[in-house]
């Protein structure tokens, strides 16, 4: 029996899913392993996030985060999927000087790691940045409102477009619209702001904590599965608990070792 033929996830496929209002999946994913279990569930595009500052190389934020470090993992995510679209994300110093920075940092990501698609931080600020490099034929993920790689500048995680703030935001949105980023995500946004930005755009909008009126959703997995221990943001549901059921798994074979049980006869080969 030949093997099923599977779609692909295509830029045209946000633009579809927003017209007809099907929601978009996204999760953040930095290995093969956990790549082909997502791509496998039908989660529709994985993002090899910069924070993998946080999630891989224990950094504080992400702004130590370099290429060089992504490319690595952004390749092995590409390499596991059959459907999922996979996007590389620009890490904080590689697309801030200008278009010409930002397009080398893209190149680097779609030749040496088969990824489909570049995000980046910033509206009216990275508008440039971004209609350089789709003019190169790479499709962008905008993001903006919280953008983490400003955080200092922010003042830490605080709620944007709040009050008379919502303008800017909205102004920011338009701006990657017209720089012709295919998607935006909104971080850390009021819903109402929110549905007001879905509305007003017609490319699809992608929530990190921005409400439920959204074209999509994206999380950190590590957030999502319980893998994460600590206190997480208020808009992370987690569908698991990682870190119990590995901690259990932990110390079940640490007990299996020090009685003996393991490793018992079916694990050892006979002369």
């Amino acid at each position: 029996m030949a093997d099923e033929v599977v779609k692909k996830v295509r830029t045209r496929h946000f633009q579809n899913a927003k017209a007809n209002g099907i929601k978009i999946t996204g999760l953040t994913s930095y290995d093969q392993l956990t790549a082909a279990i997502f791509d496998k569930a039908g989660i529709d595009f994985l993002l090899v996030g910069d924070s993998a500052g946080n999630n891989v190389f224990g950094y504080e934020t992400t702004l130590p985060v370099t290429i060089d470090q992504l490319i690595p993992l952004t390749r092995a995510v590409a390499g596991a999927v059959k459907r999922a679209f996979v996007i590389g994300d620009m890490p904080f110093g590689s697309y801030e000087t200008g278009p010409d920075e930002a397009l080398h940092t893209a190149f680097r990501f779609m030749k040496e790691t088969g990824a489909h698609a570049v995000k980046l931080e910033g509206g009216v600020r990275s508008a440039e940045q971004i209609r350089r490099i789709v003019s190169a034929g790479i499709p962008v993920m905008a993001h903006i409102g919280f953008t983490p790689q400003s955080e200092h500048q922010l003042g830490g995680h605080v709620i944007q477009g709040r009050g008379e703030r919502i303008e800017q935001l909205i102004a920011d949105a338009h701006a990657v619209e017209e720089a012709g980023a295919f998607a935006v995500v909104l971080e850390m946004v009021p819903a109402e702001a929110a549905r007001r930005i879905t509305a007003e755009l017609t490319i699809p909008t992608i929530s990190v904590g921005a409400g439920p009126h959204t074209d999509g959703q994206l999380l950190v997995w590590t957030d999502w599965a319980g893998l994460t221990t600590g206190r997480l943001p208020k808009f992370v549901k987690q569908y698991a608990n990682l870190a119990e059921i590995l901690g259990d798994a932990a110390r079940a074979w640490t007990a299996d070792v020090a009685s003996g049980v393991y490793p018992g006869p079916e694990h050892s080969y006979d002369d």
